[in-house]
Parts: C-alpha cells; sequence; structure tokens
C-alpha cells in the first residue's frame, strides 16, 4: 500500500513539475521522463504481481526510449533555430 502511494506521489509532483516548467523546454522533457519512468515501476510491480510476463515490459521501454530520443532532435532543432530553449522568449510553440 505504501509502494502505491509513493508512485501516486512521484506522479503528480512529476505532474506539477511539468506544469509549472513551461519556460525550458528541457525541464519540461525531463519532468515528462520522470514521469514515464513512474509508470514504468507501476507497470514493473503489477505485472510481476499478477501476469508475470516482461513482454509489456519490454515494449514500454522502447517506446520511452523513442519518446526521448524524439524530444531530444526537437530541443536540438529548436536550439539550432532559436538558439535557446527558453520558451517565453519566442513562440515557438507555433513553429
Amino acid at each position: 500500500m505504501l509502494f502505491f502511494l509513493s508512485i501516486l506521489y512521484m506522479t503528480y509532483f512529476g505532474l506539477y513539475m511539468y506544469y509549472n516548467s513551461k519556460k525550458h523546454l528541457l525541464m519540461m522533457l525531463l519532468s515528462l521522463e520522470f514521469v514515464s519512468l513512474v509508470i514504468l515501476m507501476m507497470m514493473i510491480n503489477l505485472l510481476m504481481i499478477f501476469i508475470y510476463d516482461c513482454i509489456l515490459i519490454i515494449y514500454f521501454i522502447i517506446i520511452m526510449v523513442c519518446e526521448a530520443v524524439m524530444g531530444l532532435v526537437l530541443l536540438t532543432l529548436i536550439i539550432r533555430t532559436h538558439g535557446m530553449d527558453y520558451m517565453k522568449s519566442s513562440i515557438l510553440i507555433m513553429c
């Protein structure tokens, strides 16, 4: 029970950090990765207890890696075109 409460607390903390870090794209990506890691911990715990199957965990890890790579590519492109990842200085969402 304590494990599930700590996972719930970490999820809310990650979403709170995502909501409050709208100025920098890198902080937004890091908070999304933190939430993904919390979901992975929850999946590992639940799937190992009830199903004993690891293939879903491997698929989720592959999707997490692809998401992280796409985020870093987006960050690199924005830094190359605009010179920074500060979201409030220019309208980067319209790009």
